[in-house]
């Protein structure tokens, strides 16, 4: 193990009469595969740097144990009311979170953080992703996501050949190359875990994603921003699908997706059964229930940005999604209703692409490509509601984007949205 220094740098004294507000920002380095750096365990909290802070605020890095998580590293988050856990062998995925009493996540048959190189997303047809998946919210990715399947390159010969992509990707297993924690000092304090993360091999993706989780201290909200590069000279597709992943205590009978749609359209014929009208309503956990997928296109305000929010059935508990329909056009509601031990859970999934194979996204023009040293910006923030007054306000506002709105409700699946 490589120990990197803390980089702790006050401010300078405050003038008399001024107010010593703005300090210099604290660093940590824990992994740059440059400097053959690892820090396995490393903590620092506001009762340590700032017992003034206006909320008690913690991180902590260390390393998981014991199964098929041996060796997976971890670093976990607390702002004083919002608590998450990012996992940086995962492509700094976040595993699940705490707000109030609200759990963030969901219950996947999945118990373990699984290691990467335990994981064969090539195994069953390409539907091995499956195997680690218990994330709260994980990225899809960078070169494909979405379904299994054939779709075609051109190989270093120069030739057009057939390859077999997995399901949603690779970025979700592969380990950041670089992290660090830099915590903001000064009237709002804020945390930030930033990690690279690079999906690359020789004559195919040379793509590079920069990811940064951040939060400030006393806030219900979290922002995750990322920048994906193409490290080649010549032009890289890309495709990136965000699945925030919701189990109880939000979802349950009688709970609800509240979005601005513009558009709702049934991925297949399953999720048209029994009528398009009930997408966005969930039952009980339910033995034997099969998926249902929902393809939706989101009003925004004018400046692109747009709200998806859940709550549960009785108003007084959700979390809203907000993000711009500019960066991520594309939104899927995942409903997987089924028994508890089969995974009772819903998928908010704001993305550049709808989850269909890659061939068939490129076919309509949703394979976004950037030129040679070309970039992508793309973030979204998360927000936990408490009460219901935070819940009818989130409510008011994904309101406000649908005035005057009449959803075009499809009754089968749409010749442009689904293969």
């Amino acid at each position: 193990m490589h120990a990197a220094p803390l980089i702790l740098a006050l401010g300078a004294a405050a003038a008399p009469g001024e107010s010593a507000v703005k300090q210099e920002p604290i660093r940590q380095v824990l992994t740059d595969v440059e400097r053959n750096v690892r820090v396995e365990h490393w903590s620092i909290s506001s009762d340590e740097v700032d017992p003034a802070a206006k909320a008690p605020w913690r991180i902590e890095k260390d390393v998981l144990h014991g199964g098929r998580q041996e060796g997976v590293d971890r670093i976990r988050v607390g702002n004083g009311a919002l608590s998450f856990t990012i996992i940086p062998t995962r492509g700094m995925n976040l595993w699940t979170g705490q707000c109030g009493d609200v759990r963030l996540g969901w219950d996947s048959p999945v118990r373990e953080v699984v290691h990467p190189s335990l994981v064969n997303v090539s195994d069953r047809n390409g539907l091995g992703w499956l195997e680690g998946f218990g994330e709260w919210i994980n990225r899809c990715g960078l070169a494909s996501n979405g379904a299994a399947g054939e779709d075609k390159v051109r190989s270093n010969t120069g030739s057009i050949v057939p390859v077999q992509l997995s399901l949603h990707g690779k970025v979700s297993y592969i380990p950041a190359r670089r992290v660090e924690v830099v915590v903001e000092r000064g009237e709002k304090t804020i945390i930030r875990v930033r990690g690279v993360v690079d999906e690359t091999m020789m004559f195919g993706t040379q793509l590079r994603m920069t990811s940064e989780t951040s939060t400030e201290i006393g806030s219900r909200s979290l922002t995750v921003e990322d920048t994906i590069e193409n490290l080649s000279a010549t032009p890289q597709e890309f495709q990136v699908l965000y699945h925030a992943n919701f189990g109880k205590p939000i979802l349950g009978d009688g709970a609800e997706v509240v979005a601005p749609a513009l558009r709702v359209a049934p991925r297949d014929p399953r999720a048209a059964e029994g009528g398009v009208a009930g997408w966005n309503r969930y039952g009980p956990p339910t033995a034997g229930y099969l998926e249902q997928v929902y393809f939706l296109k989101l009003a925004a305000d004018a400046a692109g940005k747009s709200e998806v929010l859940l709550q549960n059935a009785a108003g007084d508990r959700g979390v809203s999604m907000t993000f711009s329909t500019k960066e991520l056009p594309c939104f899927t509601v995942w409903k997987n209703t089924a028994a508890e031990a089969d995974g009772y859970v819903t998928g908010l999934e704001p993305a550049t692409n709808f989850p269909n194979n890659r061939s068939f996204e490129r076919k309509n023009g949703r394979v976004p490509v950037l030129k040679g040293g070309e970039s992508y910006r793309a973030s979204f923030t998360v927000t936990t509601h408490l009460d219901q007054a935070a819940v009818a306000a989130a409510r008011g506002r994904v309101e406000k984007l649908r005035t005057g709105i009449k959803t075009q409700l499809e009754g089968a699946p749409a010749a442009d949205l689904s293969p």
